[in-house]
């Protein structure tokens, strides 16, 4: 996964910079305590349980109550996990590299930190199967939405500091 070249036509990047250190971007993308602060936009609902075994075949799994009251489960394989540098997670697999099963569109987030001076430039890029998962990703309002919980992630690790 770490010599992945990204293809306008099915990925997505995002990129922040994040005034504080690689350690707390990596705590905040690893610890249940933390996921649950950022990683769904406040006006659409919560993480309502998360859990995270950080390692090549752990679980990610985030499940999140809309705010229509509807419990939306999110789970699937840590891939490849490198502290403070890159964390690699697919929706295609549950944990133990075991065939998912989907409703939504599935994709492999590809997650990098690199230390720029005091603070960390963080990419997370989001790889679809195809051009049409990825324009659902971009018409849906997931893509909105990953940008929201995005901007929530670097006011949550900013304020760790």
């Amino acid at each position: 996964m770490s010599n992945h070249t990204v293809d306008p036509k099915l990925d997505i990047v995002f990129e922040r910079f994040i005034d504080a250190p690689a350690r707390f971007v990596w705590e905040a993308l690893t610890k249940p305590e933390h996921l649950k602060e950022w990683y769904m936009p406040r006006a659409w609902g919560r993480v309502a349980r998360a859990e995270m075994d950080v390692r090549p075949g752990g679980i990610f799994s985030i499940d999140i109550t809309t705010a229509g009251g509807q419990e939306v489960p999110n789970l699937g394989c840590v891939l490849e996990a490198v502290p403070m540098e890159r964390l690699v997670w697919t929706s295609m697999l549950f944990p133990g590299y075991r065939p998912a099963v989907f409703d939504d569109v599935p994709i492999t987030a590809i997650i990098t930190m690199e230390s720029v001076g005091t603070g960390t430039r963080y990419v997370f890029t989001a790889l679809h199967r195809n051009e049409a998962d990825l324009e659902e990703n971009r018409t849906s309002g997931w893509r909105q939405g990953t940008e929201i919980a995005i901007e929530q992630l670097v006011a949550h690790v900013e304020s760790m500091k």
